[in-house]
Formats: structure tokens, C-alpha cells, sequence
């Protein structure tokens, strides 16, 4: 028995180590700082976009050491942090709202390869920096838009059906009270909704004459759940592109919550500012009418209601708005020439300018007002200020509803599908509304229950420990096998430094994120990947103990301990799945890497060292083995 390997084990081996070798090479040349330009609502950026900046990044006196335009932007790259933070304000001045610039890792390494398809595996938030929010969807106020939505469908559907009524309104207790003025128009009032609403379940209340209860099902209300935070995630994500952000996490987290993380984002009031507003506009006329008399008197009549501009000046104007957000595609923040203001210049749909267009024409000499209409959603406190629960000590939370009017201008002309929003702060404020404006309004107000942020120098800081950590587990390992195990430790070494590498390649390939907890699973891994070399070098030793020759020690050794190393590994591969099925976060990237570590071990302790075994003892009679 000479332990000869089969020329395909060879192969094999060569061809799986050749590809982790091209796979985890690009996490050698490490990540420089840089900047990432993209062409807001999906417009592509040309090669003008490029001149115009690499010639601002030239008067602004910024070294770039690499700058470039592919199929998704451009990207530059800097020597250093600081030099990335002044060429993103460089570039955000001279290409404007068309474009937007985000801060991001840029590999270092060689174009040839990452053209073909190798890069870098992507760091975590608490590795890079950035911030962490968990947002809890407010779905008590999205089932109570609902009831809005459904009550105005009632008024409607009856009207068209030709059945009167004194009074349709949404109760607290999540009914829709329809109250006729004929009691004996019940049961033609019933099959109308039936026919026309179907989604909602009508009863006849008892108490009252010619009142009907309306209500919206159980599956109906799930529904409407979940796509509040489905629509959310949709906004959310718009919003976050339009904030800037490259390879930014949108993860749901339960019925009811949301988890993002936003890879170098270190201004976390904005952050905060731009996620958690649910804002959108409305257009309504000015009651030209009544608006004197009203405001002496105090009084709106019918069809009117009271407004307040920001510097708490009333107006009053006519309850039907003539189209909200949802007919604004398009919104982008500037200076008006003449007065030097900020201003949002809207871009309307086609339904939207139509409507704009005919109601300008009727109006010239009127005015019409802007409204911004903002919910947000706050704890609710009692008297003492002490936040108050439910029975399940949960915090309980109200929604406060805010509307104010950012102008009022005179119609002076008939508009059409673009115009000027004016009354605005300042500069900022005029570019946050564009960005809520163009990425959508959120379904339901959201509140951020979790916020995390981690600094860029914490994150280098977590990077140099996790290295140090798996560098001396590798070395103490290493030490150990060779004082130990001798040539055969010398093997397991090898093995276990392709392992390493090996795991650096899958995690690369699958373009997996590393996590600090992430870390702590390679470091796990260094431990246990010799834990199979050990297994079998003891069962070797023991065959030379039991009087056998070292070739058939080696032999039996391999073949005997094969079937207690898979056992073991799977066991702990089953656990590593749980945790990933079952954990969130930074147990995940635990499982992850553990996971893979378990996998490319087993090849590495069972194939590699078994094949440099062959190589150094087998095809030549051996009279003893240095293990």
C-alpha cells in the first residue's frame, strides 16, 4: 500500500485553489475612499458629466488617483478620507439635483480584474461606518387613511346610486357610520355597498333608525398592512437614492418594522429627517369669496376651512383640493433668479397638468394655495409628560397631523404641467421636500425605535482588531500543530492557510457583507478547522501503536476518521443554518461565515492535507512517520 493520489484529485485540488486564489485576490489591493455619481430618476451620465468634473475636481486643487465613467456612473477615487469628503461637496455644487453623489469603497484592484467578475466582499456597517435605524410603521393610521378613503367611496357610491343621506363618518371603534334619510333605503343602501364595495361588511344598527355600520374585514385590513409597508420600503428606497447612499440596506423585520442601514452616512439628522417624514403637497384654491368676511368673523362657511401660512397668518380656502403629491413625477430644488429664494420646480403627470391647466385658466386673478400636509407619529404622554402604555406595556403613540401653507401666489397666467413652489426657508429645506417629493409619499407615518451609528474611524479600529484576532488564532494554532504534529502539522498549516483563503473567496464571490460578529465566525473557524486533522492524525497514531506499517496507518487513519469528521461538521452545520433562519443582523453574519468556514474546512482537512500526505510519503517505503 503506497498512498498514491489519482492524477483528478490533483486536478481537483489545483482547480479549486486556482479559482479562491482569483476570487479572494482582490481583497489584497484593499478599498480606497470615493465618490459614486449617478444620474437621479435613472438618467444615464455622459461623458460631459465626466469633464465637468474631473475639471471641478482640478480648480478645487483635489487629488483624484483614479477617476472613471461605466454603465453605472462615475467613480473616483482619493487617497484619503478627507479629500473624498471635499470632492463630494465639489461635485454635489457643480452638477446640481440631475445627479446624485454618493460616498462609497472603490477597490484598489486592477481593472483586468474586476472586469471579470472578481471583487472585494463587501464590508459591514459596524466595519465601515454609517447608521442604523429600525422604523416602526405607524398601521393604525394606515387602516385609519383607509376608513377615510372608504367613507368618501360611501358618499359617492350612494350619491350615484340616488339615495340620500344625513351623515357618513369613520367611528373610533373602526366602523363607517352611514346614517339615511330614509329609513326604509336600509336594504337598497346594503345591496348597493354589497354590489359596489365589496370589501366591506354592512350590518343594521339595532339601536339607531336608518343607521348602517360599515366595516372593513379582517382581510381586507391585512391587506391594507401590508401594503403600507411594502409601499414604505418602495418610498423608503427612493428616498434613500435620492439622499446618496451606495449599497444602502432595506430589510423588512416582523409585520410592522423596517431595518436600514446607510454604509457611510455620518449626518444622521438629515438621515433621520429625510426617513421619517411622510409629507406630500395639495393644491387649493383661495376662497376669494368669503376669505374677508371669514377672518373678521371667525367663521368658515360651508365648503371653506381655515389654513395658517407659517408665520401663523390665517387663509381661508375651499375644502377640494385640486391635486396632491401623487401628480408630482418630478421635483427638483433651486435659486429663483430674480430674488435670489429657494424655490422646488414641480413637473406634473398628465392628469395632473390637465387639471393645472384648466383651473389657472378659470382662476386668472385668483389665488390658489400651496399646502404642505406632514404626519408624524410621537409618544403619547399624560399630564406628568410620562409616556404612556398599553396592557402589554407596550408605548402607545398618536399621530400629529401638520398643515401649512408655503404660499399663496396669484394666478397671473394659465399654467400647465411645470411651476414654481415659493415660501420656503432656506436651501436645504428646498432640497429635502424635492427629495420627498420625487421619491413618493410614505403609506403610513414611521418612527425610528433604534438608531445606531458607528464612525469611520470605529470602524477601521474594528477591522484592525478583527485582523489581529484571526491572525493570533491562526498563530497559536499553527505553533501548536507543528510542536505537536510535526511534518503532519506542517500540512495542517497549509491546509488551514487555504482555508482562510478559500473562505475570503466564497465570501467575495457571493459578494457576502462581513460583519464584526461575521469576524468572530473565521476566528471560530481557525479553531475548528484543525479539529479534522487532529481527528485524524490521533487515528493514524493509533494505527502505528496497533503494530500496522506507516503507509497502511496513513491509509486507515483517512478512512476511519472520515465518518466521525462528517458527523461533527454537520452537526454544527445544522446549528449555523438555525441561526441564519431564525437569528437577524449580526447573528446572520455569524452563521454566515461559520457556514462557510465548516464547508471549505472539510475540503482543505480531509482533500488538501491528504493529498500533500500522498506527495511527501506515499510511493516509497516508509519506516517511520514524524507525527
Amino acid at each position: 500500500m503506497l498512498n498514491k493520489t489519482a492524477w483528478w484529485k490533483y486536478s481537483l485540488v489545483a482547480l479549486v485553489l486556482a479559482v479562491g486564489a482569483f476570487y479572494a485576490l482582490p481583497n489584497v489591493f484593499g478599498n480606497d475612499p470615493g465618490v459614486q455619481v449617478r444620474g437621479a430618476r435613472g438618467l444615464s451620465v455622459g461623458a460631459e458629466a465626466l469633464q465637468r468634473v474631473e475639471s471641478a475636481l482640478a480648480e478645487a486643487s483635489i487629488e483624484v488617483k483614479a477617476l472613471a465613467r461605466d454603465a453605472d456612473g462615475i467613480r473616483v477615487r482619493f487617497a484619503d478620507i478627507e479629500s473624498q469628503l471635499q470632492a463630494r461637496e465639489v461635485i454635489e455644487r457643480e452638477l446640481g439635483d440631475g445627479y446624485t453623489t454618493a460616498l462609497t469603497l472603490l477597490s484598489g484592484a486592477p481593472a483586468w480584474l474586476t472586469d471579470s467578475g472578481a471583487n472585494p466582499m463587501y464590508l459591514g456597517l459596524d466595519l465601515r461606518g454609517g447608521v442604523h435605524f429600525l422604523l416602526e410603521v405607524d398601521m393604525d393610521s394606515a387602516v385609519a387613511r383607509a376608513h377615510d378613503r372608504y367613507t368618501a367611496d360611501l358618499k359617492r357610491i350612494l350619491r350615484e346610486g340616488g339615495l340620500r343621506y344625513r351623515r357618513i363618518r369613520p367611528n373610533p371603534d373602526g366602523d363607517i357610520e352611514v346614517a339615511l334619510r330614509d329609513a326604509g333605503q336600509i336594504e337598497p343602501a346594503e345591496a348597493l355597498i354589497a354590489r359596489r364595495a365589496p370589501e366591506l361588511e354592512t350590518r343594521v344598527d339595532e339601536a339607531r333608525s336608518g343607521v348602517l355600520l360599515a366595516r372593513l374585514g379582517e382581510e381586507r385590513v391585512d391587506e391594507i398592512k401590508a401594503f403600507a409597508l411594502e409601499q414604505n420600503m418602495t418610498a423608503l428606497r427612493n428616498r434613500i437614492d435620492q439622499l446618496g447612499v451606495a449599497e444602502p440596506v432595506v430589510q423588512r423585520q416582523g409585520d410592522a418594522r423596517l431595518v436600514i442601514q446607510l454604509p457611510g452616512v455620518q449626518d444622521t439628522a438629515r438621515a433621520k429627517r429625510i426617513l421619517g417624514r411622510a409629507a406630500t403637497l395639495e393644491m387649493r384654491l383661495v376662497d376669494e369669496e368669503h376669505n374677508a368676511e371669514a377672518l373678521q368673523s371667525g367663521q368658515a362657511p360651508a365648503g371653506s376651512r381655515f389654513y395658517r401660512f407659517r408665520d401663523d397668518r390665517r387663509i381661508l380656502l375651499l375644502r377640494r383640493v385640486i391635486y396632491s403629491g401623487e401628480n408630482i413625477i418630478d421635483a427638483a430644488a433651486s435659486l429663483d433668479t430674480q430674488t435670489g429664494s429657494p424655490i422646488v420646480s414641480i413637473t406634473l403627470d398628465a392628469a395632473g397638468a390637465r387639471i393645472n391647466s384648466r383651473i389657472t385658466g378659470e382662476n386668472i386673478g385668483n389665488r390658489m394655495a400651496v399646502v404642505y400636509l406632514e404626519t408624524a407619529s410621537q409618544l403619547k404622554r399624560d399630564a406628568d409628560g410620562n409616556v404612556e402604555r398599553d396592557a402589554r406595556g407596550r408605548p402607545l403613540r398618536v399621530s400629529r397631523k401638520i398643515e401649512e401653507v408655503l404660499t399663496a401666489p396669484v394666478i397671473r397666467d394659465q399654467l400647465g404641467k411645470r411651476f414654481q413652489i415659493e415660501g420656503l426657508d432656506s436651501v436645504s429645506e428646498a432640497r429635502d421636500l424635492a427629495l420627498m417629493l420625487r421619491a413618493g409619499a410614505l403609506a403610513a407615518p414611521v418612527e425610528i425605535i433604534e438608531e445606531r451609528t458607528v464612525g469611520p474611524s470605529l470602524g477601521r479600529a474594528n477591522i484592525n482588531q478583527g485582523f489581529n484576532s484571526v491572525l493570533a488564532g491562526f498563530l497559536l494554532v499553527l505553533v501548536f500543530m507543528l510542536i505537536y504534529y510535526r511534518v503532519f502539522g506542517v500540512t495542517s498549516t497549509i491546509a488551514l492557510t487555504l482555508n482562510l483563503a478559500l473562505m475570503v473567496a466564497v465570501l467575495s464571490f457571493f459578494q457576502a457583507t462581513l460583519t464584526l460578529p461575521g469576524v468572530a465566525g473565521i476566528v471560530l473557524t481557525v479553531g475548528m478547522a484543525v479539529d479534522a486533522n487532529v481527528l485524524i492524525f490521533e487515528r493514524i497514531r493509533e494505527e502505528i501503536r496497533n503494530g500496522n506499517s506507516p503507509q497502511a496507518s496513513i491509509h486507515l487513519g483517512y478512512d476511519r476518521a472520515l465518518s466521525t469528521i462528517v458527523d461533527a461538521n454537520i452537526t454544527t452545520l445544522i446549528a449555523a443554518v438555525v441561526l441564519f433562519n431564525f437569528g437577524t443582523g449580526p447573528i446572520k453574519g455569524f452563521a454566515v461565515t461559520l457556514s462557510i468556514g465548516i464547508l471549505t474546512s472539510m475540503f482543505t482537512a480531509i482533500m488538501v492535507t491528504r493529498v500533500l500526505i500522498n506527495w511527501y510519503y506515499g510511493g516509497k517505503s516508509v519506516r517511520a512517520l514524524s507525527i
